[in-house]
């Protein structure tokens, strides 16, 4: 037994925050991204957030230093668009197996630091594995249903890139996370199951899933039932939801996973819903209350948040959740 999973047999860990609102912080623009190194890049560098790791590693250390020090038990690598289907948008396809290996041993270093600094609260890497920004199930051509924009061996072999990178880099975790397409995530299961096998790996996986509005459903039409039965092919660390919604409009959903799954359950989600202008105004006094509700009714090991939370959210959430004790499986399937 990994000692993540001893210690989640005993208490609930805390996930970090958003990346990507701390990275807003710092306004960075176009040179920035580019740095010395890609200063003769063709193509346009701003937003490439998972690119800051290589130009500008201080700001990304930052970041999970901050979450660290308000109780995270858990950082995520920035690492979620690090495919080279994600990176075919800037020209970067070349550059996956390292922004993955960067991001991890970024992520590492700062872990290893708290780890060092208070031993009887070690903290941990995950690696994190986004959706891509295509989808195996669907046609993005309302004209020609049949058409797909990635095959299943596309995406097995990207995954495949980015799980060796994490690996290599020091994670100890894999999340597989943002799940609206269950074949994409089914590739990225299968892509680390296949590299757990021939590299003797033994890593835990965590699948992360979002229900995309009221419907319950994901995008590609799953509920939470169906999802988790069809994620849970192979042994998992943990099942659970993040994005798309906040923590009160979440909560049925996650009681319905608690209720379906045996594996650990997991929920980071966002910061409320977002303004006309893509903010997120919930405070963390209001995200801590409402997954206060997650913990009365027991139905978490792993919190954290999503799009809008910061430190101060998690700071709020940690807080709480030391109070609580994790969620017993209830159910056999």
């Amino acid at each position: 037994m990994t000692k993540i999973k001893q210690i989640l047999a005993e208490k609930i860990l805390v996930l970090d925050g958003a990346m990507g609102t701390m990275l807003q912080a710092y306004k960075f623009e176009e040179e920035d991204f580019r740095a010395e190194r890609f200063k003769d890049h063709p193509s346009p560098l701003k937003g490439n957030n998972d690119l800051l790791s290589i130009t500008q590693p201080e700001a990304i250390k930052a970041v999970h230093r901050k979450y660290f020090e308000v109780g995270a038990d858990i950082v995520e690598t920035n690492t979620f668009s690090s495919t080279s289907i994600g990176m075919a948008d800037y020209a970067m396809e070349d550059l996956v197996y390292e922004l993955n290996v960067q991001s991890a041993k970024i992520a590492r270093e700062v872990a290893d630091e708290f780890t060092q600094a208070n031993p009887n609260k070690p903290r941990f890497v995950a690696g994190s594995i986004g959706p891509t920004n295509r989808t195996a199930s669907m046609s993005p051509d309302v004209n020609d249903p049949g058409y797909r924009a990635v095959t299943f061996d596309d995406l097995v072999e990207a995954y495949s890139e980015q799980v060796r990178g994490l690996v290599d880099g020091g994670s100890d975790v894999l999340l597989v996370e943002t799940v609206f397409d269950t074949l994409n995530a089914k590739a990225a299961i299968y892509a680390i199951d296949v590299l757990k096998e021939e590299n003797n790996w033994d890593i835990p996986v965590m699948v992360s899933g979002t229900i995309t509005d009221a419907s319950g459903r994901t995008l590609s039409g799953q509920t939470v039932e169906a999802f988790a039965v069809s994620v849970s092919h192979i042994p998992l660390l943990s099942i659970g939801f993040n994005c798309a919604l906040g923590a009160d409009q979440l909560l049925p959903y996650l009681r319905r996973l608690s209720n379906t799954t045996e594996a650990l359950v997991s929920a980071h989600p966002n910061a409320g819903l977002p303004n006309a202008f893509g903010a997120y105004d919930q405070t963390p006094e209001e995200m801590r209350d409402l997954i206060k509700k997650y913990l009365d009714e027991n139905l978490i090991n792993i919190i954290g948040g999503c799009c809008g939370s910061t430190p101060e959210h998690i700071q709020l959430i940690a807080e709480v959740a030391q109070s609580y004790s994790p969620r017993k499986v209830k159910v056999s399937i």
